[in-house]
């Protein structure tokens, strides 16, 4: 199924349409929607390398202005909305562990499982539910989104169409690295410096 909606988007990546159709998928992901913003930003890039970056900023706008939806969502509607969206996601039985970590370490939870495959509507629903300070939130919302769009981006301008399938596959493990080579870097530089 991934495939032919890959396939179907590939053809209408060109579409003047398609930048609107990014941020509304970037935007509706980030609070509910199941489909991740990469099915339509890999075709579109493909399709027109030059536009990459322009391409990541729309879904990084859109991410992050639907974040704020799913934050409000777990601020006001958490029992009526965000439980059974968390209960769809199979996060429901592990929510109360991880309300106590958000609390403890949210913005960095944030930037880090933003920037992977993890669904990031847990994360803006979680993020509203402990009440997490919007200004908090949406400096870690950019940071992350920002992160994982511009980082499919460049690998996708950089490299073209080979690179697609390493995408697909083994985003995860680039954005595991990347974090903990990040996280190694700020170590560094508390101690040795």
């Amino acid at each position: 199924m991934m495939r032919r909606l890959y396939d179907w988007m590939m053809a209408k990546a060109n579409s003047s349409r398609a930048p609107h159709a990014l941020f509304w998928v970037s935007f509706i992901e980030s609070s509910f929607f199941p489909i991740p913003p990469d099915v339509m930003l890999v075709p579109m890039v493909l399709a027109n390398r030059l536009k990459a970056w322009w391409y990541a900023t729309i879904a990084t706008i859109g991410s992050v202005i639907g974040g704020v939806f799913g934050y409000m969502i777990g601020y006001f509607f958490f029992e009526q909305i965000g439980q059974p969206i968390l209960e769809f996601y199979g996060k429901a039985e592990s929510f109360g562990e991880f309300t106590s970590w958000f609390n403890e370490w949210g913005v960095w939870i944030l930037i880090i499982k933003g920037m992977t495959p993890f669904p990031y509507k847990v994360l803006t629903i979680t993020a509203g539910v402990t009440h997490m300070p919007l200004i908090e939130f949406m400096v870690a919302s950019v940071i992350a989104r920002a992160m994982r769009f511009y980082l499919v981006a460049g690998l996708l301008y950089f490299f073209g169409d080979p690179i697609r399938d390493f995408i697909e596959k083994r985003l995860s493990l680039v954005t595991t690295v990347f974090v903990v080579l990040l996280v190694l870097g700020f170590i560094a530089i508390k101690y040795v410096f």
